[in-house]
């Protein structure tokens, strides 16, 4: 079976908001054994969307639209999918009750474009939107479903988790898809493919990998589609098995983990604690700590050191150290890495200090310069890095590294 996305709106295509939608749709319909054809984005123009759902009727089973259900008159989409699919408006008052509910739960005055969301067209099927105003619509045209959907996430969401996947299993014989994704760091994706060159071109007929990079971690995601999930999901074990063979500790987890999310796991598992000292990064790596929650088990406190006196007199960096080798050196990030652990009293700290960019950069330390220091109970270390002169590259890169190189200490 085969769909393609179709999202309408104007702020799409001017690049006011981002569509975030096909996205998430695209993953949900993937496990649900759906492979997505197309995704598109049209203009809240009538002849536009004709045209688009004309085209994409040609190649697909099913096709999802989101936006342009809203209640002002900018909104034209249920009057073209009427025109479209030859039929016309006609009031609900189950809906118009829902909504009417909705509104006075929640406070606001009942207005009557409000209202107007329970006119729907007469010959689809309604999927209940209870999280707002815009119902889901279900049309049948020839071979091809539409579904037509609200474009505000969380109610197209809540639309295909509850009503409108389930309506799909129901309808059609769908095959079984199993996807594993594989978490991987520390390797640029054309090293890791000349890596494990040998296992690849060893997969099961029918298993696909791909490989999905970015500056936190690179994604292996392998994926084979058939009738039994059990046996899909045996033959997936044996390849993830072989490739720890070839990566060991440079899988560092699976799915949607990151990186702070497993660093975390190990230090409340260990009943360990982590603080850190931050310069270039400015803070950037306790925030990616604490955006965990459970965190405040493990995690003490930072230090954001971005002046040299905050060095000197917070984390006790030598004064001496600090004009003779500069902020940016080894000396210096080992000390604000003790110092922080001493401070915070934990088991680890993280301590980094460069220059982040775009300027500040010498001939000896260009732009990219990096020191990262990890302090633990019986060991310290550090080392430098070259990386770019993209300050947020630069932040980002630095602050996945550190917590990798905390991740390996804590293994071993």
């Amino acid at each position: 079976m085969t769909a393609e996305i179709i999202t309408i709106g104007d702020e799409i295509l001017i690049g006011q908001i981002v569509d975030s939608n096909s996205a998430w749709m695209a993953e949900k319909l993937n496990l649900a054994g759906i492979k997505v054809h197309q995704i598109s984005s049209v203009s809240d123009d009538e002849i536009h969307i004709i045209n688009a759902l004309n085209e994409a009727a040609t190649r697909a089973d099913l096709v999802l639209m989101t936006g342009g259900l809203g209640p002002t008159k900018d909104d034209i989409t249920k009057k073209t999918l009427c025109k479209y699919f030859d039929t016309k408006l006609v009031l609900h008052n189950d809906i118009l009750e829902d909504i009417n509910a909705l509104f006075k739960r929640r406070g606001f005055p009942i207005l009557k474009e409000n209202s107007r969301q329970a006119e729907l067209p007469e010959n689809c099927t309604i999927i209940r939107n209870y999280h707002g105003t815009a119902s889901g619509m279900w049309f049948k045209k020839d071979n091809t479903i539409f579904v037509s959907m609200p474009g505000v996430p969380q109610e197209m969401k809540k639309l295909m988790e509850d009503g409108i996947i389930p309506k799909i299993k129901e309808s059609f014989e769908l095959p079984v898809i199993v996807h594993r994704t594989i978490l991987t760091f520390g390797f640029i994706e054309s090293e890791l493919s000349n890596l494990i060159e040998d296992w690849e071109l060893g997969l099961p007929k029918g298993m696909k990998l791909a490989y999905l990079p970015s500056l936190e971690r690179l994604r292996l995601r392998l994926s084979i589609s058939g009738d039994n999930r059990e046996d899909l999901e045996n033959l997936i074990d044996k390849e993830e098995k072989k490739l720890k063979e070839y990566l060991g500790d440079a899988i560092f987890g699976y799915g949607e983990q990151s990186l702070q999310e497993m660093v975390g796991k190990i230090l409340e598992k260990e009943n360990k604690t982590l603080a850190t000292a931050e310069s270039c990064t400015g803070g950037n790596i306790a925030r990616l700590i604490t955006g965990i929650p459970g965190s405040s088990e493990y995690f003490k406190g930072a230090v954001v050191a971005y002046e040299n006196s905050i060095k000197e007199h917070v984390l006790n960096v030598s004064e001496s150290d600090l004009i003779k080798f500069g902020a940016v050196s080894k000396k210096v990030v080992e000390q604000m890495a003790l110092g922080v652990k001493k401070l915070m009293k934990t088991d680890y700290s993280i301590a980094t200090s460069g220059i982040a960019g775009p300027g500040g950069g010498t001939e000896d330390k260009p732009v990219g310069t990096i020191w990262i220091a990890i302090a633990g109970p019986d060991k310290l270390i550090s080392k430098k890095y070259t990386l770019g002169n993209q300050r947020e590259f630069n932040i980002r890169r630095t602050s996945s590294v550190a917590l990798n190189k905390l991740r390996k200490m804590l293994i071993e």
